[in-house]
């Protein structure tokens, strides 16, 4: 099986963010020196930003990943 690329994480990360929140604006990833990789979900204006933060690209979008879906699920158990 073929290794997963960011920008595959990405996507996934974007349908996951569309198909529970609805408007998406902005998934990516950007570098910044002191922090280093930032994963963020820009989401529409009822929702605020998502970011996760780590020592690589692929950890930040991990990372993400993660959270969105414990919203998810926290706001389906609710």
């Amino acid at each position: 099986m073929a290794e997963k690329l960011d920008s595959t994480r990405i996507k996934e990360i974007y349908k996951l963010c569309k198909g529970h929140f609805g408007d998406v604006q902005f998934v990516g990833i950007k570098y910044h020196n002191k922090i280093g990789w930032i994963a963020k979900a820009q989401l529409g204006d009822s929702f605020e930003n998502l970011t996760a933060d780590g020592g690589t690209s692929t950890e930040a979008l991990k990372k993400l990943r993660n959270r969105v879906k414990k919203i998810i699920k926290r706001y389906n158990a609710v």
